[in-house]
């Protein structure tokens, strides 16, 4: 799973289709090229302190790595905004809000 770094990125991702997906939300991107899926996270000083949000990124990006080798497709982008309430949720749940968020992505786009 590669990882998005350049802000053009997640800016041109943002532009994209979005799902909600209860302590996040998904934003997408088909870049159009059969490369593998990237991910981003978004953790803004909204959610918490220097430790809280190292900890949602950590689980964000786990729950990613549980999900995107089933449910990703080749040539998108996907970034996770998080919110607060990713610290506190289950696992499980996150990774089950993801699933839904990117199926819920994918079947509009076709």
């Amino acid at each position: 799973m590669q990882r998005l770094k350049r802000r053009a990125d997640f800016l041109a991702a943002r532009d994209g289709k979005r799902a909600p997906a209860g302590a996040f939300f998904v934003q997408v991107r088909n870049r159009h090229d059969a490369a593998e899926p990237r991910i981003g996270l978004t953790v803004t000083k909204k959610t918490g302190n220097a430790v809280e949000r190292n900890r949602i990124r950590r689980r964000l990006r786990e729950a990613a790595k549980n999900v995107m080798s089933a449910a990703g497709k080749p040539g998108f982008d996907y970034v996770l905004v998080a919110r607060r309430e990713a610290l506190g949720a289950p696992f499980a749940a996150l990774v089950k809000d993801l699933e839904r968020a990117l199926k819920k992505v994918h079947d509009r786009s076709g």
